[in-house]
């Protein structure tokens, strides 16, 4: 009887499964890596460091938040790959519809995945951007979430993707 390939890797993959869920779920969670007090920090400071450098309209000092090797999404699913390419999109927009932008992302949690990899959610508010038409928007809040990795004793975000929450209807008064 010939088996298929897709079978093959089926069954392979269900019996890696049985063999995996043999180690008790607690475990693995008890096991995962704790960040340091000072990992922790530096990982903060690179997120002040990106939103003071964005706010200072620096595009070049935003960008070294980044590796150079970067994803980046942005709030309006727009794709950017490299630090370069960061570097000259964030130039434009601050000449732009962000000339006159104010940020402030604030950590939310870091969760580590190994010594040098973590996951990092943060609250964004954007105040001072404006429309194609020049006109003002409300204040913009959002979400990050990064995977930030440490390369050479440096904390630098690795993969960027933010979300823009929608506005909120005012509550119905009784």
């Amino acid at each position: 009887m010939k088996i298929s390939a897709f079978v093959k890797a089926a069954l392979l993959f269900t019996l890696f499964l049985l063999g995996w869920t043999q180690v008790p779920i607690s475990t693995w969670a008890q096991n995962s890596p704790k960040g340091s007090d000072a990992d922790t920090a530096a990982i903060k400071k690179t997120f002040a460091d990106f939103y003071q450098s964005f706010s200072r309209h620096d595009a070049h000092a935003a960008a070294m938040a980044f590796t150079e090797d970067v994803d980046f999404t942005n709030m309006f699913g727009d794709h950017f790959h490299g630090r370069k390419a960061i570097e000259q999109k964030f130039g434009e927009l601050f000449t732009g519809t962000l000339k006159d932008v104010n940020r402030t992302d604030t950590v939310r949690n870091i969760r580590f995945y190994a010594p040098e990899i973590a996951l990092v959610d943060a609250d964004t508010v954007m105040t001072g951007t404006r429309r194609t038409d020049g006109s003002l928007r409300p204040a913009r809040k959002g979400l990050m979430i990064v995977v930030i990795t440490k390369q050479n004793g440096l904390w630098r975000i690795s993969n960027f993707h933010e979300a823009e929450f929608p506005p909120r209807a005012a509550p119905a008064t009784p």
